[in-house]
């Protein structure tokens, strides 16, 4: 999955704001609802020593109506020059929370990620295409977009059949020529916004004409979903439980693609790496294509942060996650080690800085523009709950060996 929507809180010093809250309102309550629940947060941001402007901030953020229906939740981070992210869940968290710490909460801001989706949703028949942005919850990103059929000769006649004949045969001439259009439009949405995946509907015959059109890259992320359309008449609660059952088939395979990658590549022992010490090295040198993490860290993560919700007594210990490891990072998000010395041996002398291993992780697959996957318990096997799939390798590359040596049972275990 893309994580590219972290970027802004690479290079920010901190501290930071992370809140996580049940977005969901009421029939009955509307926004007290929600206004209630960051009133609690913000009591408990305000107990950990979030500056009041860093407080106003998140105010009207976590206030502002995302206007998505039905149970939703909502993750916000800020530091004292704004607000660096601002995403809606597809789930609300089981336990709404707030953290004032020197480094965000990271790994759970990508678990959500997880359940996001970049897709461009398309609305076809046979006088125009209404274009936007969705996200994982099939929630429009944006303003919808139309474009015209360029040929307007589309309806066919009930006249003599000589003349019906030639009126059919100019409308089908018509399909087919706007059904070009809409397909190019489609190729060149796909080749300057690169979505993950299009979602196609409206008019069947004109559905089908556009996807015998559409270019290699275009069609390989295009998905009909039938039930949409443009027009008055067009079942929405239906096109919207087909839009979710398609959205929720491509997160599945986007996270199989991923893993089936990392098992094969780390059977032939080249193109992945597993073990916090050979990912780091890989960071380092911006071989990653893909970071993986074990999904328990993510839900030891949460755990950690729901007990902040009780308990203020100086906020949650995320260097217990990855067997307590840390990792030392310099001022390039590029700059990452197991240990200060070999960022000194390259010539970093100042901003060098101790972080948990999964926030040095994350930050340096962040800066590289890698994805992030998180593995199910028992899905691949992972030495200390980390390995990357990799972008190119040589022979400065670690390789894996298969766990065959006494002492491997226990580095496959738990990354905890």
């Amino acid at each position: 999955m893309k994580i590219d929507w972290l970027k802004p809180l690479v290079g920010h010093p901190g501290p930071f704001a992370t809140v996580y809250l049940d977005a969901t309102r009421s029939a009955q309550a509307s926004d007290k609802d929600v206004a209630n629940r960051w009133r609690s947060v913000r009591r408990s941001l305000q107990d950990q020593g979030a500056p009041a402007g860093v407080l106003e901030m998140l105010d009207d953020a976590a206030t502002r109506q995302t206007r998505v229906a039905g149970p939703h939740g909502r993750v916000l981070i800020a530091d004292e020059g704004g607000i660096l992210v601002d995403r809606v869940l597809r789930h609300p968290p089981a336990v709404a929370s707030g953290l004032w710490h020197p480094i965000p909460a990271l790994l759970q801001a990508a678990r959500a990620a997880d359940e996001d989706v970049d897709g461009l949703c398309v609305a076809i028949d046979r006088t125009g295409a209404d274009f936007w942005p969705v996200d994982g919850t099939g929630t429009a990103r944006g303003e919808k977009e139309t474009v015209d059929a360029p040929h307007d000769e589309i309806s066919k006649a009930s006249s003599t059949r000589t003349k019906r004949a030639g009126i059919e045969a100019r409308a089908e001439d018509s399909w087919e020529r706007n059904a070009e259009a809409f397909a190019a439009e489609i190729d060149r949405r796909v080749g300057s916004d690169r979505p993950e995946i299009v979602l196609l509907t409206g008019d069947v015959r004109v559905v089908n004409l556009v996807k015998e059109e559409l270019g290699q890259e275009a069609s390989r992320v295009t998905v009909e979903v039938p039930g949409g359309g443009r027009g008055a008449g067009v079942h929405g609660e239906s096109f919207a439980d087909n839009l979710e059952d398609a959205l929720d088939s491509f997160r599945e395979r986007r996270r199989e693609q991923v893993l089936a990658e990392l098992r094969q590549e780390l059977g032939r022992e080249d193109g992945a790496v597993t073990s916090v010490d050979d990912v780091v090295q890989v960071l380092a040198r911006g071989q990653v294509k893909d970071l993986v993490l074990a999904e328990t860290l993510a839900d030891d993560a949460a755990r950690l942060l729901a007990q902040l919700a009780g308990d203020q007594a100086g906020g949650p210990d995320f260097g217990g996650l990855l067997n307590g490891r840390h990792l030392w990072i310099g001022p390039d998000p590029m700059h990452i080690a197991t240990s200060r010395g070999e960022l000194e041996a390259l010539g970093v002398t100042d901003g060098i800085e101790e972080l948990p291993a999964t926030s040095a992780l994350m930050r340096a697959a962040i800066a590289q523009d890698a994805g992030l996957t998180f593995a199910p318990e028992g899905s691949v096997e992972l030495i200390e709950g980390v390995a990357a799939t990799l972008r190119w390798t040589d022979n400065g590359t670690p390789k894996e060996v298969a766990a065959t040596m006494s002492g491997d049972d226990v580095r496959l275990a738990s990354p905890r």
